[in-house]
């Protein structure tokens, strides 16, 4: 079984039709585990506001769909646990400290954050020590 973190720009592939759903909803038929910063759940509740002011979902859709995320078997992490990795992190990569806090988990737990956000994926390309802990959706 392999562990991964997942990133909301996955988890939300799960459960609403976008782009490259298919390859993130792949992920779930193979015996992975998937662990995530408990901002994951945050992330997801805030997308699927976004998605319900744009009028893509219901107000009803939307609040089931936060309590559907906010029961599936992603592990999480706590945030404060992380901080102090992810701020590092920041001042390497310039990247924020909330996609950071995945990043530092991943390497922590010394495998792959899954994001379906390509230009993070490009962005921590030059970086020779933290791009491999960074993988494309679209991978699996």
């Amino acid at each position: 079984m392999s562990l991964f973190v997942v990133d909301a720009s996955v988890v939300i592939k799960w459960f609403v039709p976008e782009i490259h759903g298919d390859a993130a909803r792949r992920l779930l038929e193979l015996p992975h585990q998937f662990v995530a910063p408990d901002l994951l759940f945050a992330d997801t509740a805030n997308i699927v506001w976004k998605k319900t002011r744009r009028g893509e979902l219901t107000d009803a859709e939307g609040r089931q769909l936060v309590g559907e995320i906010n029961r599936i078997a992603v592990e999480s992490v706590p945030s404060r646990l992380l901080a102090e990795d992810a701020y590092a992190l920041t001042r390497i990569t310039g990247q924020t400290v909330y996609d950071a806090l995945y990043l530092a988990l991943a390497v922590r737990l010394k495998t792959q954050m899954i994001t379906a956000d390509e230009r993070l994926i490009a962005s921590l390309v030059p970086f020779r020590e933290i791009s491999p802990h960074i993988a494309s959706v679209q991978a699996y």
